[in-house]
């Protein structure tokens, strides 16, 4: 600050979503300052800390109406009244910064955040904002269009930290969409590490708990490996070469000599602790990759251009997600576990001890009831939840028309046939290859699905669902019997009423599915 004008005294910051509405008198160069203004007239945030020069608006040249919308008089047209200091660098602590964040459907919200604002703390925001169901499979992605990189920011990132990281220009973004697959290393049932790819199981010749090796993952004292050939893209050529890959805790190495782990073979690769893993979301058409699984580590010193990436590729789906699990587990450790515990925490929390709404219907809110008598009651046996489930699967194959079946005279109704349109899993006339696409990007995880209409048959639909990291399409064909109209998948020997029915019915019972509909792909508008 100037040598003629006396620092004020700090003041707080306004939050996220606040603008500030006090005029706070301030000495210039010895004078008097300007009159205090009224709480009712916005007063304009500026980004420098210079004095303000004598032919600058003064307080007088305020309108003196109150008014009842401060929020919108930014300058800029914006319902965020922020430092207009947005540049390349570090973030000031305690400024306030303007985050855009896009939808899957192209528009764009424009948030104010401060320095410390984690990427769980956005979602939550735009969670409660666009009134969406919450849980915690919604992630802040970021993407870099002109390089087709993109990866999802873990809950402890500070937005603002990664958003002054991007060139000036360069086409980068934050979306604002699901990703089931984001903790799915964390859970028993999962499969992300084949045995074929982590040294302590092939030292130890057996296979491995997947509890007892994400432990091993998370010990700092054990030292786990994963290996495997990849595919590397040579420095400043186009060529691709394949070599024999091991991540370690010091970083990724590759040997020069086949499968040798001899320190003379190994030659050190990429730093985990510098870098961020960003899956290659068009790989054969920006790099020429030899398949579609390609995955590139990015160092933090590389803000734009293709010089300085790390390309690399894997042969299957399952390969690369090990890879990024990997990659992520020896890079953040036990705070991704912590992440991981905290969202579980805050799904268990009621709705009246903090801003979390309900909880979705894809993370097991589900229970088993029965209403045999007088009132209902949750069944918490585990036999007798498996034994009703077996009969209410029983009973849904039984051919009686007059439980599972619309009134005759509702048949005609527009509503029934329709009704479906309203439920978020419903994405209408989407195409088949626009369906896989959606669904590895919101995570290819069992039981992630999508009805749509189906291209080839006008009046029927189908239920694209992901197992074992692969879509599968399912028909979902309409018919009528004796005036009544039914939807059915196995040729009429399960019938639902509508398709509402039918889902809700595979989300308790496999049926002829492989695996029971867990999570629904849903597109929000911000």
């Amino acid at each position: 600050m100037d040598g003629g004008a006396q620092q004020s005294s700090p003041r707080e910051p306004p939050g996220p979503g606040s603008v500030e509405l006090e005029g706070v008198p301030s000495e210039r160069d010895g004078g008097e300052g300007p009159p205090e203004l009224k709480r009712s007239q916005p007063r304009f945030i500026h980004g420098s800390s210079r004095p303000v020069l004598p032919e600058e608006p003064r307080a007088s040249s305020l309108p003196t109406i109150p008014n009842p919308f401060p929020e919108l008089c930014s300058p800029s047209n914006s319902p965020i009244l922020s430092s207009p200091t947005l540049g390349p660098g570090p973030p000031r602590e305690g400024a306030s910064h303007v985050v855009k964040v896009f939808g899957e459907d192209g528009a764009c919200r424009s948030l104010e955040a401060s320095a410390g604002t984690t990427a769980r703390q956005l979602c939550e925001t735009l969670v409660r904002r666009t009134r969406a169901l919450q849980d915690h499979s919604w992630a802040l992605v970021e993407l870099h269009q002109h390089l087709a990189l993109e990866r999802c920011l873990e809950d402890h990132e500070s937005v603002v930290e990664v958003q002054s990281s991007w060139a000036p220009g360069a086409d980068s973004r934050f979306v604002f969409r699901k990703n089931f697959a984001k903790y799915e290393l964390f859970k028993s049932n999962a499969s992300l590490f084949p045995e074929v790819m982590v040294s302590s199981c092939l030292e130890a010749n057996k296979s491995m708990a997947h509890s007892e090796l994400i432990q091993n993952f998370l010990n700092s004292g054990s030292c786990p490996e994963v290996q495997g050939f990849l595919h590397l893209r040579e420095a400043g050529r186009k060529v691709w070469k394949r070599f024999y890959f091991s991540l370690r805790r010091s970083g990724l190495y590759y040997s020069t000599k086949g499968t040798s782990k001899d320190p003379r073979h190994l030659q050190y690769f990429a730093d985990l602790t510098e870098s961020n893993i960003y899956y290659v979301t068009q790989g054969k058409k920006h790099y020429g990759t030899p398949t579609e699984f390609g995955f590139c580590i990015k160092p933090y010193k590389v803000r734009s251009g293709v010089k300085g990436l790390k390309l690399l590729c894997s042969e299957d789906e399952q390969s690369r997600s090990c890879w990024m699990a990997a990659f992520r587990l020896f890079k953040y450790g036990m705070q991704l576990y912590r992440n991981y515990q905290q969202a579980q925490a805050r799904l268990s929390q009621p709705p009246w001890i903090g801003p979390t709404p309900l909880r979705s219907v894809s993370d097991n809110a589900l229970v088993a009831m029965d209403f045999s008598g007088c009132t209902g009651r949750v069944i918490e046996n585990p036999s007798e939840v498996l034994t009703v489930a077996l009969e209410e699967a029983q009973a849904w194959r039984k051919k009686t028309t007059h439980r599972y079946s619309l009134p005759a005279a509702c048949q005609s109704s527009p509503l029934s046939a329709a009704i479906h349109r309203t439920q978020p899993w419903f994405h209408g006339r989407i195409s088949r290859e626009d369906t896989q696409q959606l669904i590895g990007r919101q995570g290819l995880v069992d039981g992630v699905f999508l009805v749509r209409e189906s291209q080839r048959n006008p009046k029927g639909f189908v239920l694209s669902l992901c197992h074992l990291q692969r879509v599968k399409h399912y028909l979902i064909l309409p018919s009528e019997e004796e005036g009544r109209l039914y939807f059915t998948m196995d040729d009429g020997q399960t019938r639902f009423a509508d398709l509402i029915q039918l889902v809700e019915f595979h989300q308790i019972n496999r049926g002829i599915l492989p695996c029971k509909l867990r999570h629904y792909c849903t597109c929000v508008a911000l």
